[in-house]
């Protein structure tokens, strides 16, 4: 096996890792502290062509691979976790899908203005009824004449409030069995009818658009059904497939950021006439922390080698997603620990890193639902109704 980058990989992580310490990281404190959404910063990784990474270039992309991508989302992640999450919902979630089932037309209309940076996209799966268990789509969409109506509510949907459009799932139907048949539908953000609030008061990624969506009679053409009308179930199954690898990858990036800061500062900090990183009870953190961390980051690129190799990786990425946000929450804590006092205060950043770091252990499917996904992999149980 080989664990080497490629050179385009290489070059894309240290071109992600420059503009993330120059442009994001300085920028961090003051996105959390007053829950600003960063636009300016994100119109920037547009012209940078950050937010095409994993799509062809006849789209508007970059040309690489989920890999690259991966390593972007880490980067980012480990100057801002506010940021990242938006840069990766902004592309696993918003842009994806219309990449992996949209048709030709639905990809240049659009994928090509997600991809080339000139929008953000979202992805409207989760309900107040319906969060793990996404079969309870309570969304309705029913077709008059040549368009769609849709009625809902959807909540805690990132980047709804800066998206362009916005794909929703709704149920369309029963079939044969009379079990619901959910479809995902492109939305413009303007159609009327579809209101957007953004008036969370969240723990963490407080700079993370994060917003409720509500459909009142919205009309869009039946040509904005995205694929299969009958298979929009197994189409945001294997969209949250591969989100759960950015969500590792970022939940890497947190971790590493708080690693960081922990080791620098138990180099600074002295107590009893010498510093502290020469006392062995701290070494033993920092080495469990440094494990742990690249533990997951090996875990990240085994699922991202494997969705680019296009094998099987439904497994490896809830593996991925599992490990990693927990495995952030815990360095993040520890990080908290070898700062002692100072980590619970803003100004050493630690204490935000922590926060950021919970909610990769909820979304894309909590820690609970990414057991169950690897438990049925492994053949246990009978076979239920998916969650995700």
């Amino acid at each position: 096996m080989n664990f080497e980058l490629t050179k385009e990989q290489q070059m894309i992580r240290d071109m992600v890792r420059d503009f993330a310490q120059n442009e994001v990281a300085p920028k961090a404190e003051h996105v959390d502290k007053t829950a600003e959404f960063p636009i300016e910063t994100f119109k920037k990784m547009g012209e940078l062509g950050m937010l095409g990474i994993p799509f062809p270039e006849q789209y508007g992309g970059s040309g690489g691979d989920t890999i690259s991508y991966a390593l972007a989302v880490e980067e980012i992640g480990r100057a801002c976790g506010s940021t990242g999450l938006s840069y990766a919902a902004a592309v696993s979630l918003g842009a994806s899908p219309i990449y992996y089932f949209g048709s030709e037309k639905q990809k240049q209309d659009h994928l090509v203005p997600l991809a080339s940076g000139e929008a953000l996209g979202s992805f409207g799966l989760t309900e107040p009824n319906a969060g793990s268990d996404a079969g309870g789509t309570q969304t309705r969409a029913v077709i008059e004449g040549n368009e769609y109506v849709i009625n809902g509510e959807k909540c805690w949907i990132t980047n709804a409030g800066y998206a362009r459009t916005v794909i929703v799932t709704a149920v369309t139907g029963k079939d044969a069995r009379g079990k619901n048949i959910i479809s995902a539908i492109i939305v413009p953000t303007g159609t009327p009818g579809f209101t957007i609030n953004s008036n969370y008061e969240k723990m963490g990624v407080r700079g993370s658009n994060t917003s409720e969506l509500i459909l009142e009679d919205v009309r869009v053409p039946t040509e904005n059904i995205l694929g299969d009308p009958q298979a929009g179930f197994k189409q945001f199954l294997y969209t949250l497939d591969g989100g759960r690898i950015s969500i590792a990858a970022l939940a890497v990036g947190i971790a590493q950021g708080a690693f960081d800061k922990a080791l620098q500062y138990s180099k600074e900090r002295k107590q009893f006439g010498q510093s502290i990183s020469n006392f062995q009870a701290i070494q033993f953190k920092l080495a469990d922390m440094a494990m742990e961390i690249e533990l997951a980051r090996n875990m990240v690129m085994k699922a991202a080698w494997l969705k680019d190799q296009e094998k099987p990786f439904s497994k490896e990425g809830a593996f991925a997603k599992l490990f990693a946000s927990e495995m952030a929450t815990r360095v993040c804590n520890q990080a908290i620990q070898i700062h002692g006092g100072y980590g619970y205060m803003r100004e050493y950043e630690v204490e935000r890193m922590l926060r950021d770091a919970k909610l990769m252990e909820i979304g894309e499917g909590t820690s609970e639902i990414q057991r169950m996904v690897i438990a049925r992999n492994l053949g246990c149980g009978e076979k239920a109704r998916v969650k995700a």
